[in-house]
């Protein structure tokens, strides 16, 4: 017997990236491309950073939230919708369900999240849950509310959907590098399920097949890199940790990882160090708060990885939602 694998877990098709696009214009930002002569000279390739902690709610998330919770029928909107999150997916999901009108919208959250993003989270009307990142299984959590409130769970990651919004922002890369006559060689993003790095891939795919996507990690949460070279999905050890806490899941999406196999050009991994250094360089050169997981892919070029012999390189700076108590101290040191 063959078993169908269901709808929301088969891959987007280009098609369904360009309505997510033609959805999300006139609601959510077209982020800027960004240049630095003097980063470009001293780092020896073309860099284009893509700004994406200036979209709505700070991060990249909400391109996947609007377009999935855009596709929520009556039924659904009155129930209410569930997601869990370490920040940035749930303060989109929030932030979508209000302006969509979606009656409820339930985000569990770590307990070890940073507080700005629960604030945010709760200030757009999310009622957030909390659970233990070490203890408890998030997706189960998930699962569990969804049955108990009669709410649609809203993934961070594995869902066509979220992916086609995703996916949005690297055919939006790379419409603007052609406005500047710049074509990136590679785009790096920043990796911890694997939804942006998947969307990013089959828009390059259908837009831009000779350029390659890459996903960048944090050291101990390289599940990325290493499932790669495995051919299979691996987890991350219990107990890991760091200072991307945007990034920071158990392993590869099962979607994601089907999607990215075959597709990325590869996974480069980042310590909290050269981070740090990021976020100080963010700041310097284009006058951006950028939360430590959105700035590891400004990190990996910082520290001399480049990806194969590329001479315009695209990265994202993919969220700005930090505590100021966290980021402060960084950029003065």
């Amino acid at each position: 017997m063959t078993i169908m694998t269901p709808w929301h877990l088969q891959p987007p098709t280009w098609p369904e990236i360009e309505a997510a696009e033609a959805r999300i214009r006139g609601t959510l930002r077209e982020t800027p491309l960004l240049e630095s002569e003097r980063l470009n000279d001293s780092l020896g390739i073309r860099l284009l950073v893509k700004a994406e902690g200036m979209q709505r709610t700070g991060s990249f998330k909400a391109r996947g939230a609007w377009n999935r919770l855009s596709l929520l029928d009556a039924a659904e909107r009155e129930r209410g919708v569930v997601a869990f999150s370490s920040g940035n997916h749930g303060q989109a999901v929030a932030w979508a369900a209000r302006r969509l009108g979606v009656r409820r919208a339930v985000i569990a959250m770590p307990t070890d999240a940073p507080a700005a993003k629960v604030a945010a989270t709760r200030a757009w009307g999310g009622e957030v849950v909390t659970f233990d990142r070490e203890r408890d299984d998030r997706d189960a959590l998930g699962q569990r509310l969804s049955v108990e409130y009669g709410l649609t769970l809203v993934p961070p990651y594995d869902d066509r959907s979220i992916i086609a919004g995703a996916g949005t922002l690297g055919s939006e890369v790379l419409r603007q590098a052609d406005a500047m006559g710049a074509r990136p060689d590679a785009l790096l993003v920043c990796c911890g399920g694997g939804g942006l790095t998947a969307g990013c891939a089959l828009a390059f795919e259908a837009l831009h097949p000779e350029g390659r996507v890459w996903a960048v990690e944090p050291e101990a949460f390289d599940d990325t890199r290493r499932s790669l070279a495995a051919d299979q999905r691996l987890g991350n050890a219990p107990g890991a940790r760091s200072i991307c806490d945007a990034i920071q899941t158990p392993m590869p999406g099962a979607l994601t990882f089907a999607i990215n196999a075959p597709r990325l050009g590869g996974a480069m991994t980042v310590t909290d160090d050269a981070v740090r250094d990021a976020m100080r360089v963010a700041a310097r050169e284009f006058g951006l708060m950028v939360e430590p997981g959105g700035a590891a892919a400004l990190a990996a070029i910082l520290s001399g990885q480049r990806p194969g012999a590329a001479g315009i390189v695209a990265i994202a700076l993919t969220g700005a939602n930090v505590d100021g108590a966290v980021h402060g101290p960084i950029i003065m040191e």
